[in-house]
């Protein structure tokens, strides 16, 4: 998925209010929306690189959004809206070896009155469910981590999942990573338990689970590859 503008480089100065982010370009402040409602640990501290989008919709209030962040030398992308995006694009290009050669694709489609899933696409002729978690927080250098924050959320998702996967539907959760340099994936258990429960649940119901590490670059962030999920 490419920027349809350039990026302006900035540096963090800090997160306020959830949606609220203080960049400082040159010697300039600019508010930036913080299109992010997780936690964000481990990626704000004061002085890190940032890079900030424009836009001139004159019905927006902040005309300016944060995308990246540079942490430990990894390029994280922050913006959650645009995680969607990125595996749409994906899907459309045979990024994933799961799911190529897909028939149809259709987003945000409802399984039940109180539950939508991100992806429903169509592979030889078998519906697949696909649910997209955004990946951000990294603690050691090689391995990104979900959840950052305790979500009940994303535990209803899986919940709903296993339902769908008795009911005859593939069902997966794919795991993007918009971090450079990651090799392995895991379930942050410590953060959140009652995730790592149902998780493991799942799997054994039937329930896949893909991580795939995106390419982040501030003209471009894209699907890399697949890789390894650690302590099952």
């Amino acid at each position: 998925m490419e920027f349809t503008k350039s990026l302006i480089k900035g540096k963090l100065v800090k997160r306020y209010k959830r949606f609220f982010t203080d960049i400082k370009v040159n010697k300039e402040i600019i508010t930036a929306h913080c299109p992010n409602t997780g936690s964000m640990m481990g990626l704000l501290d004061q002085n890190n690189d940032a890079w900030i989008s424009k836009n001139d919709d004159p019905k927006r209030k902040l005309k300016y959004t944060l995308e990246i962040i540079k942490v430990k030398k990894n390029l994280v992308g922050v913006n959650t809206h645009l995680a969607n995006k990125i595996v749409a694009e994906g899907l459309k290009n045979n990024s994933f070896k799961e799911f190529n050669n897909l028939k149809n694709i259709q987003s945000e489609v409802f399984y039940n009155k109180e539950t939508r899933f991100d992806f429903l696409v169509n592979k030889n002729n078998k519906k697949i469910f696909i649910e997209v978690k955004n990946v951000t927080l990294f603690r050691n250098n090689k391995i990104s981590e979900f959840p950052d924050a305790p979500t009940s959320r994303g535990t209803k998702h899986i919940k709903t999942l296993i339902d769908a996967s008795k009911k005859g539907f593939k069902s997966y959760v794919l795991f993007l990573v918009q971090i450079e340099n990651m090799k392995y994936f895991k379930i942050a258990k410590d953060i959140d338990k009652d995730y790592y429960e149902n998780y493991l649940m799942a799997k054994k119901s039937g329930v896949q689970f893909l991580a795939y590490k995106c390419k982040v670059d501030p003209k471009e962030i894209k699907i890399d590859k697949k890789i390894k999920i650690i302590n099952e």
